[in-house]
């Protein structure tokens, strides 16, 4: 990698360059990292490498400064200390090609286990307790427990950790660290121990499962030494209060160490919101804490045809550039979140798949699943140490000097497809820019509040961010069509002008970013099923043909989700495909005629356990 002392005067990233020869090179990125003060020696600097077996059987090479290298070992070398490895208790029960997503299996997690200890490194095995991935949307049952409840379940959990603790003693290996489950945040092992309204004893069942598996990770650490870990996902304090005083107050599981939470900026908050909830439940619960999964991209490029989890939105809501630069100086920034929470009690962080670069043969499943994760990896497509995986060494570089990151510019704001006479909400922050790529939100006052446009056109306005001398500049686009839709933006904060019929506690309204285009937006949720249509009635229209639009996100799990018009009983329906959250799609239905001079517009959204999702900047206004 570059040398140290040049990293440490440069304040950004320099473009990378593709050198064309036989051999790989590094990116060429110098990047800036401050140091970390008083940054414990102890720190974990982990990386979720779970995958890494799998890639390499199928081909992958791993290269640093040109020359290849085993990929544990290069992580390795630029500071990671500890490993994560997740265990699937059988990826192979659809056939021998595995259901994909690495096949992470136990004997996968012995090899890596058995490196990492070779090199030096600790290690935490991540149960997940299915044969495929789990999440906060999913924990399904493996398939070898698919018959079985209750005590019989219980003793499952029990058995299976027991015996894999075993395995890893015989082998040599024994963790450091288990985490028993993945993402609880809606329990696991479905449906027996999932937490809904519908299911009262989730929690209690739940508490069985934790217990049987904790305690077979006791029962099989003779010298006392694993420690062992609760996770959940995100920072929403509330969610760590309900979930924690069900476990711990109301069920008497108690006997583990830590809480784990996994934090992507670009889906779960701030920095701040990781601090502010690590401190809160590290003392409620007298816990220490780890953000056990987290990642940042270093570009928007997509490298396959499997749409990446980080695009554009992403970058816009996660407060750092897509830049080598930019993941260096978020990685760098979390660890410091971590390791300044109070007493002491935040204990490190794991970098989620690193090394989960482009491989045909190795999709987040098989037969025709691809890489979402390609541009949050610490490797670039080819299998080349990033400059930003240096982060691990240089924030405890004692040589290492502090440099105050400067404002370099200020994001502009562009607002497009904007009605003649509406009011224009402009955004109360704009994103401004720091040297070591780093993006704040901060509050801008415009020159004009709310703009109303009589004309269509391009138009510009500026505004001020207290203490910069650079002006924020918003441009705004301007279509010859007028808006009929009453509070299709929802930026008066309420649900005025929309009938909602059916399940209406499954409807309100979202105000944070990602579940918003500007400042509001109707949203639903729900963790049972539910039905209900949103209509409005247009009156007093010119004969004439129409256009209805609406743009939305959400996690795509409705079994029907359809825009529609009606006029003289007759309706006409589009479908609405959702595919995550912050992914915004406009859908809209043409060529409406009106012809009796009244039409009912809305939503047919029929919505499974914890579908979810937004809806904004709904129009209907003449075709010209």
């Amino acid at each position: 990698m570059k040398n140290n002392k040049l990293k440490k005067v440069i304040l950004s990233a320099i473009t990378a360059t593709m050198i064309s020869c036989s051999l790989p090179f590094t990116a060429l990125a110098a990047v800036q990292v401050n140091p970390i003060e008083n940054l414990s020696t102890d720190f974990i600097k982990g990386a979720d490498v779970s995958i890494m077996p799998e890639l390499e059987r199928n081909g992958t090479k791993f290269y640093d400064n040109g020359i290849e290298q085993d990929g544990l070992t290069i992580l390795k070398n630029h500071g990671v200390n500890w490993i994560r490895v997740r265990i699937w208790n059988n990826p192979y029960v659809v056939g021998p090609e595995g259901v994909g997503g690495g096949n992470t299996d136990e004997a996968k997690a012995i090899e890596m286990a058995k490196r990492a200890k070779a090199l030096g490194m600790k290690v935490l095995v991540d149960f997940h307790y299915s044969d495929f991935w789990v999440d906060p949307g999913q924990q399904k049952k493996p398939d070898a427990w698919k018959n079985d409840s209750g005590d019989k379940l219980v003793d499952d959990v029990y058995a299976y950790t027991a015996k894999v603790m075993q395995d890893f003693n015989a082998q040599g290996v024994t963790p450091d660290m288990v985490q028993v489950g993945n993402e609880l945040n809606n329990g696991m092992l479905w449906p027996e121990a999932q937490l809904t309204e519908d299911n009262p004893n989730g929690y209690k069942f739940l508490a069985k499962l934790l217990n049987a598996g904790l305690q077979a990770v006791h029962d099989n650490d003779k010298d006392n030494k694993v420690k062992t870990m609760i996770h959940l996902a995100g920072v929403d304090v509330n969610l760590y209060h309900t979930f924690f005083d069900n476990l711990i107050v109301k069920n008497k599981v108690n006997d583990f160490d830590i809480i784990g939470m996994s934090f992507y900026p670009f889906w779960h908050g701030t920095m701040d919101d990781l601090k502010n909830t690590m401190n809160d439940v590290s003392a409620k619960y007298n816990k220490d804490v780890i953000a056990v999964e987290t990642a940042f991209g270093y570009t928007l490029e997509d490298a396959d045809f499997e749409k990446n989890n980080f695009g554009t939105n992403e970058e816009k809501v996660g407060g750092y550039k897509a830049t080598v630069q930019g993941q260096a100086t978020g990685l760098r920034d979390v660890m410091a979140t971590v390791a300044s929470v109070n007493d002491n009690r935040g204990l490190g962080i794991f970098y989620w798949a690193p090394d989960w670069v482009i491989n045909e043969k190795v999709g987040w499943k098989s037969n025709g699943g691809g890489n979402g994760w390609d541009n949050l990896t610490l490797f670039d497509t080819k299998g080349n140490a990033l400059e930003s995986m240096d982060t691990f060494n240089l924030v405890s570089d004692p040589n290492n000097q502090y440099i105050e990151p400067q404002v370099t510019t200020i994001n502009t704001v562009d607002v497009k497809d904007v009605s003649l006479y509406s009011n224009v909400d402009l955004p109360q922050t704009v994103g401004v820019v720091y040297s070591n790529d780093a993006v704040k939100n901060m509050s801008v006052k415009w020159d004009v509040a709310k703009p109303i446009f009589a004309k269509p056109g391009n138009y510009t306005i500026s505004g001020t961010v207290e203490g910069l001398a650079q002006k924020a500049i918003a441009n705004i686009e301007v279509k010859n069509k007028m808006n009929l839709v009453l509070n299709g933006n929802f930026e008066n904060e309420t649900l005025n002008g929309w009938d909602i019929v059916g399940d209406s506690s499954a409807i309100n309204l979202a105000w944070n970013q990602g579940d918003v285009r500007d400042k509001c937006a109707m949203h639903y949720w729900n963790n049972k099923p539910f039905n209900v249509i949103i209509k409005q009635k247009l009156k007093g229209l010119s004969d004439g043909k129409y256009t209805l639009s609406c743009w939305t996100q959400g996690n795509g799990l409705a079994s029907k989700y359809q825009l529609f018009v009606k006029q003289n009983g007759v309706e006409m329906t589009t479908d609405i495909k959702d595919d995550g959250w912050n992914r915004w799609h406009q859908t809209s239905i043409k060529n409406i005629e009106v012809k009796n001079g009244e039409v009912e517009i809305g939503f047919i959204l029929n919505g499974r356990p914890d579908t979810w999702g937004s809806i904004d900047d709904i129009e209907f206004y003449v075709q010209k």
